[in-house]
């Protein structure tokens, strides 16, 4: 299990961590806790990891728990992509060859108590290899590089979640052997509230029972819940939770999908992140991902506007800020790979429907792509709303984008132009169509490369092409005719992709 003293041998852990370390082990040696999980994000956003006793967990605080890179070679739903038996494993990484484990390293901080799961621990991890090497391809590695960037530039990242989802009540798993898959039949599953009555008190009382017991567990895991709304749908949910700085909203985003889908599924009930489900009335979910800047040597927030300006004419943001939303809007289509990184995501894109169509920027305006939520010159909340995002996106690549686009923005000083105060009309350019569309923006885009480097582009381009490819051949006739309609409509295959996933 793991290599001896791995942690402090390669001198893994902050001063921090150490003393959180110190308080963790603490806590186990009380005995309270039978288990711990240790999981780690994958590249879909997706926790995976162990289950270790409690005797074990305190082995893995020191010498770090193996797992095998398998992970890493499979697609959405466990197609294996490259061929890890050769020499590099596909990655052209001599660490990767032959399925060779992998290093998973406790973040003490992350370390909680799972109310719904009782005299369970659970603790976030960071992968390396066996010679103390970060994996390269670890989303949360690739999110603490660019914070590092970032705060070399003299800024924090701050971010704040606003998130929609479904809950629906479990009527059949589809557990029969037959019905075993890869990936296998969806659950089926039935409303739990008429919808079609948005952010009605009577909609939210119809499904107070499962959101009572989402608010106790949620809070009592430690996520900064902040409100729980009725969407559009039939148990269409938003939830919103109070800003984090760093990393702190992406670990708290796959701590709230991870500990949603388990809770309801223990109650009875099937919670999805998927954005456009394959049931009738079912409307789109998004991710809208509201986040600033602070400045670190002074201690504010840097898209503050502490000057002056008219509404609607983008001077109630700062110059950091406008530079930012610039950068933003360049690289709009690059970052949609990150932002909406499923086949199913695009279809959300439709004009007049509250998410964006076009790449605009407007104050106060659902219809853009970039909505800025500013009271006026002064306001210390001033942020920007990225609203492309699907809620099964990955975290940690998502705000990765946003820092990569942002900061080329604040570095070139990039003008966004005008606002857009009619988003859904301006003549300004569509943002892609469709997944195959984003990945070909994010193979061109110079900037992109160069952040994340050629293999993490290769390898993304390689993990969403097997994705590709598989909804291609499912809407492909035996003629080689092609769906008409497959860009607006979601499709069996979607569905049964995405729903029980995510």
């Amino acid at each position: 299990m793991g290599k001896l003293d791995f942690v402090e041998q390669h001198d893994l852990w902050t001063e921090e961590q150490k003393q959180a370390a110190e308080r963790v082990s603490a806590l186990v040696k009380e005995g309270n806790l039978r288990t711990v999980r240790i999981s780690w994000p994958d590249q879909h956003g997706i926790l995976r990891g162990k289950t270790l006793t409690a005797n074990a967990f305190l082995h893995a605080m020191r010498n770090g728990q193996d797992m095998q890179t398998a992970v890493l070679i499979m697609d959405t739903v466990n197609r294996i992509i490259f061929p890890l038996f050769r020499s590099g494993g596909g990655f052209g990484i001599p660490e990767m060859t032959g399925y060779p484990d992998m290093i998973l390293v406790p973040d003490p901080l992350s370390f909680r108590e799972l109310p719904w799961a009782p005299g369970t621990g659970w603790c976030l991890s960071d992968a390396y290899f066996q010679n103390g090497k970060p994996v390269p391809f670890s989303s949360r590695y690739v999110l603490r590089q660019l914070l590092g960037k970032l705060a070399d530039e003299g800024y924090e990242y701050v971010s704040g979640l606003e998130v929609e989802f479904y809950i629906t009540k479990l009527e059949d798993p589809m557990l029969l052997p037959e019905q075993s898959g890869w990936p296998p039949e969806p659950p089926k599953v039935r409303a739990i509230a008429h919808g079609f009555q948005y952010l009605t008190e009577n909609r939210n009382d119809e499904i107070d029972e499962i959101l009572s017991i989402l608010e106790r567990q949620l809070q009592g895991v430690g996520l900064p819940l902040r409100t729980m709304e009725d969407e559009w749908g039939p148990g269409q949910c938003e939830f919103t939770f109070d800003p984090r700085e760093g990393m702190g909203s992406a670990d708290n985003m796959v701590l709230f999908r991870t500990a949603t889908k388990q809770i309801c599924r223990r109650n009875g009930y099937h919670a999805t992140f998927m954005c456009r489900p394959n049931l009738e009335n079912f409307f789109s979910s998004g991710w809208h991902l509201h986040q600033s800047l602070r400045d670190i040597e002074k201690q504010r927030n840097a898209f503050t506007n502490r000057e002056g300006g008219e509404w609607g004419t983008g001077e109630w943001l700062s110059e950091t800020g406008k530079h930012f939303v610039g950068g933003l809007l360049e690289h709009a289509a690059a970052q949609c790979v990150f932002s909406t990184p499923t086949i199913n995501g695009y279809k959300r894109f439709r004009p007049e429907s509250f998410a964006p169509d076009k790449i605009t920027w407007a104050l106060e305006n659902r219809a853009a792509y970039i909505r800025v939520c500013s009271a006026g010159p002064g306001d210390e909340a001033a942020h920007v709303e990225n609203r492309a995002g699907e809620p099964c996106a990955n975290p940690y690549l998502y705000i990765a984008s946003q820092i990569i686009a942002g900061l080329d923005g604040i570095r070139n000083k990039t003008d966004p132009g005008p606002m857009d105060e009619e988003p859904y009309l301006v003549d300004k350019p569509l943002l892609p169509r469709s997944l195959m569309d984003a990945m070909e923006a994010l193979k061109r885009d110079e900037v992109f490369r160069e952040a994340l480097g050629e293999p993490f582009i290769e390898f993304i381009d390689a993990v969403k092409q097997s994705e590709i490819d598989a909804y291609m051949a499912s809407i492909t006739s035996e003629d080689g005719s092609v769906m008409e309609d497959h860009l607006t409509k979601v499709t069996p295959w979607e569905h049964q992709e995405y729903f029980e996933v995510y």
